[in-house]
């Protein structure tokens, strides 16, 4: 459940893009409306499809803080991305900002493990996993090293996709590419870390 919810704001730009795709007319006609004029046809979707990611991230934060939860602060970033390079798309019409996103808070994940290993002493996924699994120094290590390195592939891919391909294109592997990614690798993640299980338990 809480994956879904995670996951709602980028469903919710996937399935406005689309929506707005389907019905360029009356699509360009909202975006003229909330944004004012100047706007091209053809920019209407990604616009569009952006307020309503902005809007459901904002919405994320203010559900949880009216429950009392606690707003995870990977949650706190990603508002504070959406907004700055949304709020950028919104106002200059332009979607580059947008596309780079994604981009911006892979490296900026990567960049935190990176720093709070090499100048703070601190494994930040051991400190997340350490309570549900016992490894190894040695695997601890290993294990942020792979995330560093894929959430900087990740941000690279992004902006490959993003520049070499159509805004559609880019929209769907922004779904189904990162998000197919990410389980591809969190289940190789699974696998080695069950071998050491296996292999303690033995």
């Amino acid at each position: 459940m809480k994956f879904l919810f995670d996951l709602l704001p980028v469903l919710l730009f996937f399935a406005a893009y689309k929506f707005a795709g389907a019905s360029p007319e009356a699509s360009h006609a909202l975006a003229t409306q909330l944004l004012g004029q100047g706007i091209v046809a053809s920019q209407a979707p990604i616009l569009i499809a952006t307020g309503v990611a902005i809007v459901a991230t904002i919405g994320q934060v203010l559900w949880l803080m009216a429950r009392g939860r606690k707003v995870d602060t990977m949650l706190w970033v990603s508002l504070a991305i959406i907004v700055v390079f949304g709020g950028a798309t919104l106002f200059f019409h332009d979607a580059t900002f947008i596309k780079w996103k994604p981009t911006v808070l892979y490296w900026l994940f990567a960049l935190t493990l990176t720093v709070s290993v090499l100048f703070l002493k601190r494994n930040l996924i051991r400190a997340l996993m350490q309570e549900q699994v016992e490894l190894p120094e040695t695997v601890w290590s290993r294990l942020n090293a792979s995330w560093i390195a894929f959430f900087t592939v990740m941000g690279v891919l992004n902006l490959y996709v993003a520049y070499s391909y159509s805004e559609e294109a880019w929209v769907n592997f922004k779904l189904y590419g990162g998000m197919g990614l990410m389980f591809l690798f969190v289940l190789a993640q699974g696998f080695m870390l069950s071998r050491h299980i296996e292999e303690k338990n033995s």
